[in-house]
């Protein structure tokens, strides 16, 4: 499922582009899709546990002293969801800088906030200028993110991150970070995803040898999942791989 999500959210991407999509269907048909465009924004799942898992451990921290802060975040929330459900770049603007009835964004807010309500705020700051294609801020922003030391926030942003950095072209560094994030996850939901798109990276620099280690490990996981969640995931798209660069 995440390879058809990341496909999906690619032809998307590119259609606003003017990618025709027959052309993206034939690549994600081949697997090749990584050796002929820019890296795939955030997949959806992982923008989603971010996007949910986020909101639910601000609402677990706050207080009567950040009621202020939890209505302005709940505010923000909603022009970012609404944005990820119909990709619409203008919503994810106004999460980001503010709209005309009081909300003041997320870039004001991740300046404005201490404690976990700005920390939260340099979070979804950091995915709404991913989702803008303003990579530098998206990094800046995500890079002031503390983890909050779990298993699915913090290595979540972690594999944010490493997109935002191969958008970048900062590839050695995307490959860091997404392995650091699958490590830091240690779970069958995002450590696969993430060691996949490590190897993918690997792989468009020909780096078969280190591609075909994350490919493994991410199979390591994935042999782990009941038989249905492999399915889901690529049981098959991880051996293609695997072939791929053990030639």
């Amino acid at each position: 499922m995440w390879q058809k999500q990341q496909s999906i959210t690619m032809a998307e991407t590119n259609s606003k582009k003017g990618a025709p999509a027959a052309n993206e269907a034939a690549l994600s048909q081949n697997e090749a899709f990584i050796l002929k465009y820019k890296y795939p924004i955030i997949g959806a799942v992982i923008v989603l546990v971010l996007a949910i898992a986020a909101y639910l451990f601000f609402s677990n921290q706050s207080k009567a002293s950040h009621e202020k802060a939890a209505t302005e975040m709940a505010k923000g929330q909603e022009y970012f969801n609404i944005g990820m459900n119909y990709f619409d770049e203008a919503n994810f603007e106004q999460a980001l800088n503010g709209d005309s009835v009081g909300f003041a964004g997320f870039a004001k807010l991740a300046t404005e906030l201490s404690g976990d309500d700005g920390n939260l705020a340099n979070l979804y700051a950091g995915l709404c200028c991913a989702h803008l294609d303003k990579w530098e801020e998206a990094a800046q922003y995500l890079e002031k993110f503390d983890g909050v030391g779990d298993q699915m926030i913090s290595p979540a942003a972690l594999g944010a991150l490493g997109n935002v950095y191969a958008h970048l072209n900062q590839l050695d560094k995307a490959v860091e970070t997404l392995k650091k994030a699958a490590k830091e996850a240690d779970n069958l939901s995002l450590s696969p995803n993430f060691l996949i798109q490590a190897g993918q990276i690997l792989e468009s620099q020909d780096k078969k040898a280190e591609a075909l280690a994350a490919y493994q490990e991410a199979k390591t996981y994935i042999e782990k999942m009941p038989q249905q969640m492999q399915a889901q995931t690529g049981r098959f798209d991880i051996d293609a791989y695997i072939e791929r660069v053990s030639e």
